[in-house]
Parts: C-alpha cells; structure tokens; sequence
C-alpha cells in the first residue's frame, strides 16, 4: 500500500489564479519530493507533459 503523507501548507506554496484555483509553487514541489508527472506550472523537476 502507498500512502502519501500530508504535507501542510504555509505562506508560498501556492497562489490563487485569477479563477481561484490553487496553484502549487516550486516550493511546494520540492517540499513535496517527487514529481507527480501531471505537467504542473512550476514543476521544478523538468517534468515536459508535452515531451513524454
């Protein structure tokens, strides 16, 4: 089984859009350890969703 541990949130890990939906920072990212292979905004691993 793999759980995913909960990583709280604290001031720039993300943003609002102007939609307002959060928008997970590079901070958060790398506080986070791993890409997730979604093609998020500021991936800080290099992650292309258009390449693969």
């Amino acid at each position: 089984m793999n759980l995913k541990k909960h990583i709280p949130l604290e001031e720039g890990d993300y943003y609002l859009t102007p939609e307002g939906y959060k928008c997970f920072t590079a901070q958060y990212h790398l506080k986070r350890g791993y890409c997730c292979k979604s093609g998020c905004r500021h991936c800080p691993y290099g992650y292309d969703k258009k390449r693969e």
